[in-house]
């Protein structure tokens, strides 16, 4: 599965916000040139995280954004849906109306889709991992970056997770 340049964009602007003073509203165009990104579509993508109620914003000379909520308190999962929608590995996959697990074959004699099972697990699998990532972490990862020590980062729930390259033979493995 994919996620599209909003998913990213969306991350990297809740990233800096979540780096930034909550006293101090940040500017778009700030987070923009820190980020190396298009000013144009990061205001599309705030968009959609108003909406969730996940940023707020104030305009005027001193206006700028800020976090709705403190970071421990976002998990990936509702910044993922507030920008992608629903989670699914297939286009087939999801009722946008119903969020019911569907399957657009042909009616199979009452067997149901023989691959249901597997897009089931990685959907759930994703979902898991979105849900037990919030936004301190990536905070606290992105600030280990900048002193150099990114070997591992605290997981929400406490625990350290390894954090490894991905080479090209793991990748090769991985799909």
């Amino acid at each position: 599965m994919i996620f599209s340049s909003k998913a990213e964009y969306g991350v990297r602007l809740m990233v800096e916000l979540g780096r930034q003073s909550p006293e101090q509203p940040t500017s778009l165009k700030a987070v923009a040139e820190a980020e190396g990104l298009p000013l144009a579509y990061l205001e599309q993508v705030v968009a959609r995280l108003r909406k969730a109620e996940l940023v707020m914003s104030a305009r005027g000379a001193h206006g700028g954004y800020w976090l709705a909520r403190a970071p421990e308190e976002i998990s990936m999962d509702e910044v993922v849906q507030a920008l992608e929608g629903s989670i699914a590995p297939m286009e087939c996959f999801v009722n946008e109306h119903t969020e019911r697990v569907l399957c657009s074959h042909e009616p199979d004699a009452g067997r149901g889709c023989a691959t249901k099972l597997l897009w089931t697990r990685v959907q759930g699998g994703i979902i898991r991992s979105l849900q037990q990532t919030t936004l301190a972490d990536l905070v606290e990862f992105s600030r280990r970056g900048e002193t150099g020590s990114a070997g591992s980062i605290a997981s929400s729930a406490g625990a350290e997770l390894p954090i490894h390259p991905i080479t090209a033979e793991h990748a090769a493995t991985a799909a």
